[in-house]
């Protein structure tokens, strides 16, 4: 794996910060650049740090799953973006609040960040530099973030489910080229 498929698994799992983003920026009434910041930060940090620790548990039960290793990243990333598709069409409505205390965005972060911790227990499975992919992915997500509040308190909840169908599509996709490497069907 290289960086253009670190940058896309990055943009993938941002996709669920980015729409919360998004929410923020609706409900947030007057916006300020600190407001933007501090979501960026929050989303970005636990974007960066769940992969560090799905990696970490990853090594401890690699000696174990080596043979399965492609299945295991093939299943948890087409898991992960079959779900974040699935999240679009559901019928409950998430309270949204233009709160951007500790608690309240530590929970969001803790939210958005679980299916980086999954992706990071498939990373332990290939030979990178877990600090370099994890800073990819947490800067991905500050960035997207930081545009999504601005966007959510500009233009309202439009994109929302956009941006969550792309990245659940990124993540299956990276999925299925990740087991099709291994199949030998594919060099890329």
């Amino acid at each position: 794996m290289g960086i253009f498929e670190f940058f896309l698994i990055g943009i993938g799992l941002a996709m669920d910060a980015f729409a919360v983003a998004i929410c923020k920026g609706v409900s947030i009434k007057k916006l300020n650049w600190n407001q933007s910041i501090i979501v960026g930060t929050y989303f970005g940090m636990f974007q960066a740090g769940m992969p560090v620790i799905g990696y970490i548990l990853g090594l401890s039960f690699e000696n174990l799953v080596r043979q399965i290793d492609h299945w295991i990243t093939f299943i948890l990333l087409t898991a992960i973006g079959i779900n974040m598709i699935k999240q679009i069409f559901s019928k409950g409505q998430e309270n949204h609040n233009d709160k951007i205390d500790a608690k309240t965005m530590i929970v969001l972060a803790l939210a958005t960040s679980i299916d980086a911790l999954a992706v990071g227990i498939a990373f332990a499975f290939f030979d990178i530099n877990i600090w370099y992919v994890a800073s990819i992915i947490g800067i991905i997500t500050f960035v997207l973030s930081f545009i999504g509040v601005k966007i959510g308190n500009n233009f309202g909840k439009k994109y929302e489910k956009k941006a969550e169908l792309f990245g659940g599509i990124i993540l299956i996709l990276m999925g299925i080229k990740i087991m099709l490497e291994h199949l030998g069907i594919l060099n890329i």
